[in-house]
């Protein structure tokens, strides 16, 4: 049964002024009145409470059926906070600590090479001076890259291998960490911020602790517990998954693209931590709301109140932005005023990120345009939800922090 998403207290008495809110409705029904995005579900929450629900358009064009409030979502790094709370439960209950060499459970690790110079065909490396950490997976510090960066001759490895906007078929979770384990690093462990398939292997290391595939893992640890039913690696009712759309060149109107599509509909080779997961509105809400109670939802306890508190500190040395300590490629958020935790984006400066949101926000987005937040200081959380990839065609998530902020004034 998918969990209920609907306003459940008046805006008034959460600080917000129903009237300024409607502008987030004005505003991102044009992008889809004007054919920028297929469809769209935005909800917004003070002190647990929703206080407003936001929807437009389809979830599928072509069929004609509307975006609704249990309408599932591939929700690609938005996985990434969920893989990251599963394996620190693991870390409460003392079987890994955040130091720990990787090489420990997954042998393939043992001796990482970095790239130094030379192309693809022909890499120069040398041996890694620190070993891959479990804080380096979490961190997005480990050297590993991805294909699509296009950036740097490693990540053009990767791609040749197969290694892009997915993995190869037929490999499983441990063959694709092997994999990994074979490419050379972008650099020396712990030295810079690279945005990464760390959580996928993050995944698999999860997989070895526990003796068991990751799908079984998330469900016993996270969707179980938060009562997450339609979160997992394919939707169970494909009716209500939406379609997933790209920019037209040129027009940048929404067009279908089924091959990426088909993520969500099939249970795929490989579980990917970094990117696999589909989930509703409802669910990812329980998850957010998990977070900002330290842990707890409902008398059920994920994780403890610190280790959250740990999570979503800023753990790039020196407190430093991404802009000072990450590599200038694409991420799922700004560089400039936003440093890093434990597998979320945390606002250092909102001065110099230029946004209306408070330091200590945490957040992150997905490929296909989908994003959240939660500001501890003013007890808000937010999410959006459409279809599109890649995330970075229109500025929603910026337009949709101001819209959200001007409409608080209590």
């Amino acid at each position: 049964m998918a969990t209920e998403i609907k306003v459940d207290t008046d805006p008034a008495e959460a600080g917000f002024d129903r009237g300024r809110l409607h502008r987030i409705d004005r505003h991102f029904d044009r992008y889809v009145d004007d054919g920028r995005l297929p469809g769209y579900l935005a909800v917004v929450s003070r002190h647990g409470r929703i206080v407003h629900v936001a929807a437009h358009g389809h979830r599928d064009l072509e069929a004609g059926a509307p975006v609704e409030t249990d309408t599932i979502w591939r929700i690609f790094s938005m996985s990434k906070p969920i893989t990251s709370v599963a394996a620190m439960t693991f870390v409460e209950e003392g079987l890994i600590d955040l130091t720990d060499p990787i090489s420990r459970w997954l042998p393939e690790f043992a001796g990482p090479r970095v790239h130094t110079k030379g192309s693809a065909l022909a890499p120069v490396t040398e041996p890694a001076t620190e070993p891959i950490r479990l804080w380096h997976l979490l961190t997005h510090t480990s050297g590993l890259t991805y294909g699509f960066h296009h950036s740097h001759p490693v990540d053009a490895i990767y791609r040749a291998a197969g290694h892009e906007w997915g993995t190869p078929a037929g490999m499983d979770l441990a063959a694709v960490s092997r994999a990994y384990a074979g490419f050379p690093l972008v650099f020396q462990p712990g030295s810079e911020w690279n945005y990464s398939v760390s959580t996928d292997v993050l995944g698999r290391l999860i997989e070895v602790l526990a003796g068991r595939p990751l799908d079984e893992v998330l469900a016993e640890r996270v969707f179980g517990p938060l009562g997450m039913a339609d979160t997992g690696f394919r939707a169970e009712d494909t009716e209500r998954l939406a379609a997933l759309y790209v920019p037209e060149p040129g027009t940048k109107r929404a067009v279908r693209n089924d091959v990426f599509g088909r993520v969500g509909t099939v249970r795929p080779d490989a579980f990917s931590g970094g990117g696999g997961l589909v989930s509703t509105a409802g669910d990812y809400h329980r998850f957010t709301q998990m977070l900002l109670r330290g842990g707890e939802l409902d008398g059920t306890r994920v994780l403890g109140p610190r280790t959250v508190e740990l999570m979503t500190g800023n753990h790039l040395p020196g407190h430093v932005d991404l802009e000072a300590y990450g590599r200038p490629l694409f991420a799922e958020m700004l560089f400039d005023g936003f440093g890093f935790g434990l597998g979320f984006s945390v606002l250092e400066d909102p001065v110099k990120a230029k946004t209306l949101s408070s330091a200590g926000e945490y957040a992150w987005g997905g490929a296909a345009s989908t994003a959240f937040w939660v500001d501890p200081r003013e007890e808000l959380t937010v999410a959006f939800y459409t279809q599109l990839l890649p995330s970075s065609v229109h500025p929603i998530r910026q337009q949709l922090r101001q819209l959200v902020y001007q409409a608080l004034i209590g």
